[in-house]
């Protein structure tokens, strides 16, 4: 069995074929002088379940992508980017996948702030914050999530009242990933008083190195701690740091959810199929790729991975619209259960092995990580899929209501 895929053609994979190929060359030629020496140990690391590891190493990998012209390559020109055709970037994203490039600690930034601020924000505001994601000098967080507020963004909590010529924030955010490394953070607050739902709501753009924030890092299943609850109490941000106009933060909010389904996370995406070579490397060592039935699955498996990535790129848009054309909506549901499932797999196919984990030593006051394989660290973090970044039901709602016009739920 392999696991090479052919290149999906379609939206994403216009133009050019030698054009195409030379470009794939010179992103395999780069990261291969590249990734390596200081950077060699960050191969294929800090992916989803490992946003944890070596997170200042992966800071300083942004600072070397950048020197190299290799960060923000779809932003437009004028805001620091490449302006690559689409084509060109989903190639990108691909081969750095393949070249076992590390998460991206600027992800947040380049993926959902940047374009964000291109498409809603003020010039001023642009030329302020634009530079600093494209040259890895500044990261970012989300502050969507609250207790009361997760798949339900519209239930926001977290308030914020203009002080002169200072928003003052209070409230509390949730499952905000590598808060406790990052310099801002957008929030979305309820800045008109007795406003509801998506009503009266603010983008602002608040630095995180303030005596009115405290991040609380909340330790998983997994044994690690990149997500965190973020407390707000009076902290400030100047007037003039929100997106869109004030009032109008559901607006720049949905758009900001539009460019997280978009081409950056094509690369994520691409881990799927690094994990289930694991799998199947593991099924060929213990034998059991010789039942029938595990062959099947695997191949079933391998079937849903290519199929994930197709739909992600004919999914792409080519023009400037924010809103999510109707293919996008059905990825998330899909490839969560099918990462759920995957990781169940592994762990079947791994038999008693998958019973052997161990902690490491933990330093004082900390519990310690688990040490485990990429099929345990699969299995473990794939049990949220279906949760983080809207839930199935969510989901559901979603695809029902706004791609097929069906009747809203009764609430």
């Amino acid at each position: 069995m392999t696991t090479t895929a052919t290149e999906p053609r379609g939206a994403g994979a216009e133009g050019d074929p030698s054009e195409e190929s030379d470009f794939r060359e010179s992103v395999r030629d780069w990261m291969a002088e590249h990734l390596t020496g200081e950077f060699a140990h960050l191969r294929h690391r800090g992916g989803p379940g490992d946003e944890h590891a070596f997170v200042e190493d992966r800071m300083a990998w942004e600072r070397e992508l950048a020197s190299g012209g290799w960060t923000c390559v779809g932003w437009p020109v004028e805001h620091g980017g490449r302006g690559l055709p689409l084509h060109l970037e989903v190639a990108f994203h691909e081969e750095y996948a393949r070249a076992g490039g590390p998460g991206r600690a600027g992800l947040v930034g380049e993926g959902l702030l940047g374009p964000t601020l291109i498409h809603f924000a003020s010039p001023r505001v642009q030329q302020r914050f634009l530079p600093g994601i494209a040259a890895g000098t500044e990261f970012w967080c989300q502050g969507y999530s609250e207790p009361n507020a997760g798949s339900d963004l519209a239930n926001v909590a977290t308030r914020a009242r203009l002080d002169g010529d200072e928003w003052v924030i209070d409230g509390q955010k949730v499952w905000t990933s590598l808060a406790q490394w990052s310099d801002w953070c957008f929030v979305v607050a309820r800045t008109e008083p007795g406003s509801e739902r998506h009503r009266g709501l603010s983008y602002l753009l608040v630095p995180m190195d303030q005596p009115g924030i405290e991040v609380r890092p909340i330790r998983q299943i997994t044994g690690t701690a990149e997500f965190n609850e973020v407390f707000f109490d009076g902290a400030r941000t100047p007037a003039d740091l929100v997106v869109g106009a004030p009032g109008e933060g559901w607006k720049v909010a949905m758009g900001t959810l539009a460019f997280e389904r978009g081409v950056l996370t094509l690369g994520q995406q691409m881990a799927f199929e690094r994990e289930l070579q694991h799998t199947i490397d593991a099924s060929r060592r213990n034998g059991s790729h010789r039942d029938p039935v595990v062959r099947q699955r695997l191949a079933d498996l391998w079937s849903r991975v290519n199929i994930m990535r197709w739909n992600a790129v004919r999914s792409l848009r080519v023009d400037e619209q924010v809103e999510l054309p109707r293919e996008a909506m059905i990825n998330k549901l899909y490839w969560a259960n099918l990462h759920q499932d995957m990781g169940e797999a592994a762990i079947e196919i791994l038999g008693p092995d998958a019973m052997l984990t161990r902690y490491s030593a933990a330093d004082e006051g900390d519990a310690g990580d688990l040490e485990m394989g990429v099929d345990h660290k699969l299995f473990f973090f794939s049990r949220a899929d279906t949760i983080y970044g809207g839930s199935d039901e969510i989901q559901r709602n979603l695809i029902g209501e706004r791609a097929l016009g069906l009747p809203k739920e009764p609430r």
